[in-house]
């Protein structure tokens, strides 16, 4: 999954940008309002993190101006904690609200919580087939065996999860997979799902030629 994180704190900025990071999510960072709207609407996340008090445009002008073409889920992440902001922020078209100081675990859950429901799933764990994929505990099981995969991999088993029946384009998997640090090379998608395919079974995942990938139930 991949997450834009705006915010003009440099400490904070690096802390849950490294914190994310460590759960397997691809970061993206913006320390102004200007340079986060400008990402925001130039590459798709699955969810943007938005403080308010931000220089060149305030959170709140970056969320309004989102809001013209973008349906991301966005969670505002501010010291302005009172009752009147939160219901700005809620009612300016965030999707949820979180003040600070918070707790790294909290926050992980929430934007959890964000990504689900934004893909119409209500519970943690999707099940497919006789797979179980825990989109808090990152882990993959069938029946009573726990399937060893590396932090990219779940990322890919879970977009394909959370997109089960509709084809994935590898454009798509590879915006979702590589943030805007990585150098690595367009194939690597196809590296990972041959990857999956080898533990996960041959049949889950089809290729649809020019398309992309479905996996099915």
């Amino acid at each position: 999954m991949r997450v834009l994180i705006v915010e003009d704190e440099p400490d904070l900025l690096r802390t849950i940008s490294q914190a994310l990071r460590e759960d397997g999510y691809a970061v993206d960072e913006a320390s102004d309002g200007q340079e986060g709207l400008y990402k925001a609407t130039s590459w798709e996340y699955d969810v943007i993190v938005l403080d308010l008090l931000l220089p060149k445009l305030t959170g709140w002008q970056v969320l309004e101006k989102l809001r013209e073409t973008r349906a991301t889920p966005v969670l505002i992440l501010t010291a302005r904690d009172g009752v009147d902001d939160r219901v700005k922020g809620l009612d300016s078209g965030a999707d949820d609200y979180l003040a600070k100081p918070f707790h790294l675990k909290e926050l992980k859950a929430r934007l959890r919580s964000l990504i689900r429901r934004s893909n119409g799933i209500a519970s943690s764990q999707i099940q497919i087939g006789e797979l179980i994929v825990d989109t808090t505990a990152k882990t993959v099981t069938r029946g009573q065996t726990l399937l060893l995969l590396t932090p990219r991999e779940f990322s890919l088993l879970e977009l394909l999860a959370l997109h089960r029946g509709q084809v994935v384009t590898r454009t798509r998997i590879y915006e979702h997979l590589f943030d805007e640090t990585d150098d690595s090379l367009s194939n690597l998608v196809d590296v990972h799902v041959s990857h999956l395919r080898r533990k996960l079974g041959k049949d889950f995942i089809t290729t649809r030629r020019g398309q992309g990938y479905i996996l099915h139930d």
